[in-house]
Parts: structure tokens; sequence; C-alpha cells
């Protein structure tokens, strides 16, 4: 298992945006997550991962993020390689 970070964003109170990866191979087995940077009280983060097939062999995820807090935040879009 391997593990990064694909980008940072950043959404106002109560934003949400969508965001891309792409040509991941469609072989390996792939988990999304989002880190807030700062420390907040409570959940300030929701997303949701679609997955489009680009060609036999590749993907590309689709990543929205919700931001459940009255605040600016800005977060790590992460990501863990299950199998490759």
């Amino acid at each position: 298992m391997h593990t990064g970070i694909q980008f940072t964003g950043t959404l106002t109170a109560n934003q949400t945006q969508r965001w891309f990866t792409f040509n991941w191979p469609a072989s390996w087995h792939v988990i999304w997550y989002l880190m807030p940077d700062s420390p907040g009280a409570a959940p300030e983060l929701n997303w949701s991962v679609a997955v489009q097939r680009a060609d036999p062999n590749n993907v590309t995820y689709w990543i929205t993020a919700t931001n459940l807090s009255a605040n600016t935040i800005t977060f790590e879009g992460r990501y863990a390689v299950l199998n490759a």
C-alpha cells in the first residue's frame, strides 16, 4: 500500500466544488479522502467520489467536496492505493 497527497483545495462557507484527477490505472484499488488543514469543533467536510473509465486501462476520479462549516477551510485531497 502507498499513500499521498494529490491536491489541496479551499472552500468558502457552505461551498460545494468538484475536482478531478486522471490517468490512474484501472487495475488499482484507490481510496480517496479529504483532510482539513486546521482543527474544527464540528465536522467540516463531506465528500463523494465518482469514477469514469477513460479508456480500457485508465480511470478518472471525480471528487465532490462540501464545506459543512460557516468558515473558509483548506484541505488536502489524499489517496491510498491498496493494491497496484
